[in-house]
């Protein structure tokens, strides 16, 4: 593929090689990918009239063999069509997986919506702009091309009528004759040109042009409303503003009057809690026999602007496909007050609060306090809407002093449910601890829109809690475009890695990140080894309001070893639903497919199992499951109350920024402009960012120029210039037999050369 070419998301073009047959093997083609639909040409001139094949992605199949070789394979018209493919080097395969699973999920969206013309929810993709203004260029460049040519003709016809006209002899005339004819065949083949580009050309133009004249007057008509929102939040700032004076001197001229002093007491201090029980019979959704194809992305309605913690009266019947009704049997032991929901078997507690051993090093117990920085977020958001998250330059006022690597690391707050998975000789059992752990990762989020910086590329971070928690992890920033961060954490009695990356869009009003990555835990002693992808997060009120993150989307965790799965639903945020807040409902099943546990309970709060009793009943088609009492899983830790002055972090939050000594000097709590920002150098901090980031580019360029150099040394292949990229220092990329994807490793030996002091590995990123 041409290192040249600019790739879009979610279009991609550049060449490819095809499997034609035995005989000729592998050939090079050019491929596009476009709304959907990747096609393919033998040169890009046949882009214009002819097209060699044509393959949907909706349900399309993708399947990478090795580090290069990649199948597409799709099912219609009661066939199975099948694209063998194969890239230059192992990076070009990842650039063009990543886009065609993009525009997969793109094609599967925009099927179910049943929207035909233009989507208003759907911003206008700035690489599908670019591709039709090169297109018209081109057709320009044809044009005047033909017109060239044809004035050329033009004056060689003239000239050879003007001979005619002065021949004398016959034997002179019929020659001049066949003269003339030859360039008046010339003539009007180029003139049949010039007349089908004209046409070709209109025909775009009238085609895009309308389709841009609806998109011009969505944005016209997006700005409009913008403009009218922040014009009626300023009306709404300064009628609060003289309420407040009105009654801060109403409050005074009371307290002068009255002899005793008054107590004010604001309403907004008032709030009320969820419904803290689930009552004795509720709905979860049961998997059916048929499968579930692509990620675990779930569209959202953008709905009304309203903060999750507001009720409503209105009720909203449950569509779910799959939903069972669950019963559950009544406990017929007396329950003692503050005992929880019954008593717990051997493995379930009923106090699940985690109570870490004291650790032998004294850690912070908080930060500096964030200043209060005003700051003009539309002047910034203006000119972001529609930009992936990760390109658009933010600084560091909206951002929290905690990295992406070390935010990563945070989901190890509750590995005390690992633990005990460790110790479960039931895999189901144990499935039912590894889904509360997946589900407490997000406890924190609720309270948290600060977004973490960013990690730069080659940036790393350990984590050795061996002495309170039992784990150590190490993290690293293996990848800058597309971001992509390798994670390896070992526990007692089990291993964790994940390559975590993601998806991102501002859609101006929410903004919406996809992961794509997949996490894996192995426990050694059963061999069980389970993996899943994370849930689509939603970031609402960006422009006007108070923010406020919802988690939503199905997960899906399965046990490779005995075939278990566990399907847990993250129930979006609505308005009109009466439903407890942030729910997580689920079931674990066997291989079989027979419910064994139900899981109930909130991502924010807590999570509960139900042990599945009997199964065999039915009420209107629906499967009836009778369960014993639930039991606690897990439950959060209480943030501590001055919480809301440190970013709302946890305890743990606050360790992991922490100074240490002999780490690796590209850990990420040397990073200058973070710990500036912890220091509540905002200033400071965003001049550092800037340096760190042009020095960042600088150090791409000097690759890109080594690469150059090599080619004109002859040391690259004859195809072009072979750009290698960054090589991380920590993981190595390796084919993993559980998901037969390529996906970065840990190469276990960071501690070793920490424990030498051996950083010669480590590039210079600060």
């Amino acid at each position: 593929m041409d290192t040249k070419e600019k790739v879009t998301e979610p279009e991609i073009k550049g060449w490819l090689y095809k499997w034609t047959n035995y005989i000729k093997g592998y050939q090079k083609r050019w491929f596009v990918l476009s709304n959907g639909l990747l096609s393919y040409y033998r040169t890009q001139a046949e882009m214009a009239h002819t097209c060699r094949g044509t393959i949907s992605l909706h349900g399309a199949a993708i399947h990478c063999e090795d580090s290069c070789n990649f199948i597409i394979s799709n099912v219609s018209n009661g066939g199975t069509q099948t694209f063998h493919l194969k890239t230059p080097n192992e990076i070009e395969r990842q650039r063009w997986i990543t886009a065609l699973e993009l525009a997969k999920a793109k094609a599967i969206r925009a099927l179910d919506s049943e929207e035909d013309g233009f989507d208003e929810e759907e911003e206008p993709d700035k690489g599908d702009i670019q591709a039709v203004i090169s297109t018209l260029n081109a057709k320009l460049e044809d044009l005047q091309t033909c017109h060239d040519l044809i004035a050329k003709h033009a004056s060689t016809l003239h000239r050879s009528l003007a001979d005619l006209e002065n021949s004398e002899s016959a034997q002179e005339v019929t020659a001049k004759v066949k003269q003339v004819n030859g360039r008046a065949t010339l003539f009007r083949i180029t003139s049949t040109a010039m007349i089908k580009a004209c046409a070709d050309y209109r025909d775009l133009v009238q085609t895009h042009g309308r389709k841009w004249q609806r998109m011009f007057q969505h944005e016209r008509d997006q700005r409009s409303r913008l403009e009218q929102m922040v014009e009626q939040l300023a009306r709404q700032h300064s009628h609060l503003e003289n309420e407040a004076k009105q009654l801060e001197v109403k409050q005074l001229i009371k307290k002068d009057s009255l002899t005793g002093v008054a107590s004010i007491q604001s309403s907004d201090d008032e709030f009320e809690d969820a419904a803290d029980d689930f009552g004795s019979h509720f709905t979860v959704a049961v998997p059916t026999n048929h499968k579930r194809s692509g990620s675990n992305v779930s569209q959202t309605s953008e709905g009304r602007d309203k903060l999750p913690n507001e009720s409503d009266s209105s009720n909203e019947e449950d569509n779910s496909e799959m939903v069972g009704v669950i019963a559950h049997k009544p406990d017929k032991q007396k329950r003692r007050p503050g005992s929880g929901n019954g008593d717990s078997p051997p493995n379930f507690s009923a106090d699940m609060a985690h109570k870490p051993v004291k650790s032998a090093r004294k850690r912070r117990t908080s930060i500096p306090e964030k200043p209060n920085y005003p700051l003009n977020l539309w002047s910034i958001m203006k000119n972001s809407i529609g930009k992936e998250l990760t390109k658009i330059p933010v600084p560091v006022n909206f951002s929290e002093p905690l990295s992406m690597l070390q935010r990563l690391t945070e989901d190890f707050e509750y590995s005390y449910l690992l633990d005990r998975a460790a110790e479960c000789s039931d895999s189901c059992e144990q499935m039912c601890y590894v889904a509360a752990f997946t589900v407490s990762a997000y406890s924190t989020t609720s309270t948290r829109s600060g977004k973490p910086f960013n990690p730069l590329l080659g940036e790393t971070y350990e984590c050795d809690r061996r002495d309170d928690f039992g784990w150590r992890a190490v993290s690293e920033q293996v990848s800058h475009h597309p971001p992509m961060v390798a994670q390896h954490c070992d526990g007692p009695g089990w291993e964790c890695y994940q390559e975590f990356t993601m998806s991102s869009k501002f859609r101006g009003k929410y903004l919406q990140v996809i992961p794509l990555g997949i996490s894996h835990l192995h426990f050694p002693k059963t061999g069980n080894h389970f993996t899943w992808r994370k849930v689509t997060t939603t970031v609402h009120n960006i422009i006007v309001g108070r923010l406020w993150v919802d988690q939503h989307g199905d997960m899906e965790i399965v046990n490779h070893k005995t075939g278990d799965k566990c399907n847990l639903k993250y129930v979006p945020y609505s308005y009109f639903s009466r439903d407890v807040l942030r729910k997580v409902t689920g079931c674990v099943s066997d291989a079989n497919g027979q419910v064994r546990w139900v899981l109930m309970g909130t991502w924010d709060q807590k999570m509960e199992c139900c042990k599945v009793l009997n199964s065999n009943t039915s009420v209107k088609g629906k499967p009836v499951i009778e369960t014993g009492p639930p039991r606690m899983l897990w439950k959060a830790n209480t943030l501590p109350s001055d919480a809301e002055k440190y970013y709302n972090f946890s305890q743990l939050a606050m360790e992991l920024n922490e100074p240490e000594e002999n780490v690796s000097p590209t850990d990420c709590r040397l990073r200058p402009d973070q710990r500036l920002m912890e220091q509540a150098l905002w200033d400071e901090a965003n001049e550092e960012k800037v340096r760190l980031e042009e020095k960042q580019r600088a150090a791409r360029r000097r690759r890109e120029a080594e690469a150059e150099a090599a080619a004109a040394e002859g040391t690259s292949s004859a195809d072009g210039v072979e750009y290698k990229g960054y090589t991380p220092s920590w993981f190595r990329k390796e084919l993993d037999p559980y998901t037969n994807q390529y996906t970065h490793m840990y190469t276990r030996d960071y501690w070793d050369c920490k424990e030498k002091q051996d950083w010669s590995r480590c590039p210079d990123i600060f």
